[in-house]
């Protein structure tokens, strides 16, 4: 049977027993795990590691999506094309790391990059593991574009 008047000891204890509920069942405002990010776990002359996947050819990287080989074998190699492909992904910043040593694109070749108010620095591959990883947590949109030369293949 129904309580027309429910007692005033009666209504606390409903309303402690709905905010007991509703504190077990708590709103979350963030998700349970974050989505899968693109990290350099290692590095070393000859290779990069990504995700603790080891690639021995120049990659292509961005904190989501796959890990893409970046079609350059040497520095002597690049142009303009190979920057460009980057204007797809739109990051906001490209990170380029150019191999064992600090050498500078031609700003010939990232003059497209310019044009779209698209940042590009240049460092070696080891600041350019340890730069692309600080911004990638950071939740910055960035691309990593880093070279791994092929044996003999040093350039300037």
């Amino acid at each position: 049977m129904l309580d027309a008047h429910p007692s005033p000891t009666r209504v606390l204890q409903a309303t402690v027993g709905r905010r007991a509920r509703t504190r077990n069942t708590a709103l979350k405002l963030h998700p349970d795990s974050l989505p899968p990010l693109n990290t350099v776990t290692a590095y070393g002359d000859d290779y990069i590691e990504i995700n603790q996947v080891r690639y021995a050819h120049s990659v292509l990287l961005m904190p989501e999506g796959a890990v893409m080989q970046w079609p350059v074998a040497s520095f002597a190699a690049l142009g303009a094309e190979h920057f460009n492909m980057l204007l797809e992904f739109e990051p906001e910043l490209v990170v380029f790391g150019s191999g064992k040593r600090l050498r500078f694109p031609h700003p010939k070749m990232t003059s497209a990059l310019a044009e779209r108010r698209i940042g590009v620095d240049t460092m070696d591959m080891q600041a350019a593991c340890r730069t692309y990883n600080v911004l990638m947590a950071e939740g910055r949109k960035v691309a990593a574009v880093l070279l791994i030369e092929a044996a003999g293949g040093t350039g300037n």
